[in-house]
């Protein structure tokens, strides 16, 4: 890079790096999940495993909004002055801890209110409820490790929560147990060693002596108020972020069965996988356009770059899938989740959401251009949008099938799949980004064209998959973004 990115401590940013090391941390964490899964569906009953997943999911998505927003104002702004960090990452504590209790007790009195027989189930919702909030207070520490350059060591810590969750489920499946709460347990105990392994490292390459003003991070972080103010727009998306890859299988939940759910789950997990890679590549880029958004040449150059590393790694990610995932599940999961006996084949309904898992891939340079933008009121409008856009067409295409599961099933991959679609278009239009996408609409049309005939062509076991080599063209310039030195 033409400019430090650091002032005090850390490293350069650099997106290929960065982005490299958490692209494999996440690959390997999800690969470890999906041991998991396969473990957790084959030791426990059906009803079990989707009322452990829907907990998890629910608690997950109701206290996202104790986040804040304020670690992604600290990555947006921690490269500016690192030295300050460490003292914002406990600053950010302070400010969540006020919402924790109030939160918690909503939570508490909601299950009471809704959840028929809670008290047999009350084990497992606490569990599940302290693994979510362990996953929370585990971002502000791991985002200031990538905001100093430090994204391999943020890496490491996702790795290391994952060993400890697989090693506990392997434990228990080797001993025999069937009990939900203890997995649930071992689940707990790989977070909480995530988030202190997290703090730890923070703790370690990030605490220095610390003279600089608030000021050098950035205007917001002034005082408590105008930080707030600031993040608040990231927390209002935060609150509703998590229903753009849930809601369809909260609909198919209350429309179709928790069975019902628990199959579009085993189909998800490995769209999930996939999604840790344009994550990955978000958390990377997000400082890096923090630090340039007043710099439009330069903004404008990194999100070419993250184009050309997006267009490169779409054939990897579209072929990689398919075939890791065609093997993959008949062999890992139990048959009802591949053979059609619960509705569908949890294989064809990936393949329909695969190509959502492109169309999102292409919208991460608009996505984090809108994250960093000046106004991150646009970036909560976007996410509203998009959410309300995912509800309409989750309601229709599920709930007007609801009366055959099959139908439904996929009824829910084409909404997930429209949904990435209008992320994509929409991503583009608020970030004001069309002109890049006029010049490079050849890479656009034939990319998306051509991975949905791929993975109808795996659907449909046909030569018709063959036609996504072609986009291995764009494989050479994605791996120059990839290695380059600079941002």
């Amino acid at each position: 890079m033409g400019e430090s990115a650091t002032h005090t401590t850390g490293r350069d940013l650099n997106m290929g790096r960065d982005s490299s090391w958490l692209i494999g941390a996440d690959i390997t964490a999800v690969f470890l999940a999906l041991i998991g899964q396969v473990v957790l569906t084959r030791a426990l009953i059906t009803e079990d495993y989707g009322i452990f997943i829907i907990a998890l999911d629910v608690f997950a998505t109701a206290f996202l909004v104790i986040d804040l927003g304020l670690p992604t104002i600290l990555t947006r702004d921690g490269a500016n002055s690192v030295s300050k960090i460490w003292p914002a990452i406990w600053r950010i504590y302070r400010i969540q801890a006020m919402c924790v209790l109030p939160f918690v007790a909503v939570a508490v009195i909601g299950v009471v209110m809704l959840v028929d027989g809670w008290q047999d189930l009350l084990p497992l919702l606490a569990t599940c409820m302290l693994v979510a909030l362990a996953h929370i207070f585990s971002y502000a520490p791991r985002s200031g490790l990538r905001a100093a350059g430090f994204a391999w060591i943020e890496a490491w810590t996702k790795v290391i929560e994952r060993l400890v969750s697989m090693t506990g489920y392997l434990t228990l499946y080797f001993v025999g147990s069937t009990s939900v709460e203890l997995y649930a347990i071992a689940f707990m105990l790989g977070a909480i060693i995530g988030l202190l392994s997290s703090l730890l490292f923070a703790r370690q390459v990030l605490r220095s002596v610390d003279n600089d003003g608030w000021t050098k991070l950035g205007e917001c972080w002034i005082d408590n108020r105008a930080l707030i103010l600031e993040s608040l727009p990231f927390a209002i998306t935060l609150g509703i972020l998590p229903y753009v890859i849930r809601i369809e299988k909260f609909i198919v939940a209350g429309s179709i069965g928790v069975e019902a759910a628990a199959l579009f789950h085993v189909a998800q997990i490995a769209w999930l996988a996939g999604l840790v890679v344009p994550q990955a590549m978000r958390a990377a880029l997000l400082p890096i356009l923090g630090q340039r958004r007043h710099n439009e040449e330069k903004f404008i150059k990194s999100i070419e770059k993250s184009l050309d590393l997006c267009f490169g790694l779409l054939p990897v990610g579209l072929f990689g899938g398919a075939i890791l995932i065609q093997f993959l599940l008949p062999v890992a999961f139990p048959t009802q989740y591949t053979d059609g006996s619960l509705g569908a084949s949890a294989t064809d309904l990936f393949m329909i959401l695969l190509v959502g898992w492109c169309l999102t891939l292409l919208a991460t340079p608009s996505y984090t251009a809108l994250q960093a933008g000046e106004n991150p009121w646009k970036f909560t409008i976007f996410i509203g949008v998009v959410v309300i856009f995912a509800t309409a067409m989750g309601f229709l295409l599920i709930g007007s099938m609801a009366n055959s599961t099959t139908k439904g099933l996929y009824g829910a991959a084409i909404a997930s799949t429209l949904s990435s679609a209008f992320l994509l278009v929409c991503s583009i239009h608020l970030a004001k980004l069309w002109i890049i996408v006029k010049q490079r609409a050849v890479e656009y049309v034939s990319s998306l064209i051509l991975a949905s005939i791929t993975c109808f062509g795996f659907i449909s076991n046909s030569a018709l998959l063959l036609s996504g080599l072609i986009l291995f063209v764009f494989t050479p310039r994605g791996w120059k973004a990839l290695t380059a030195t600079e941002s």
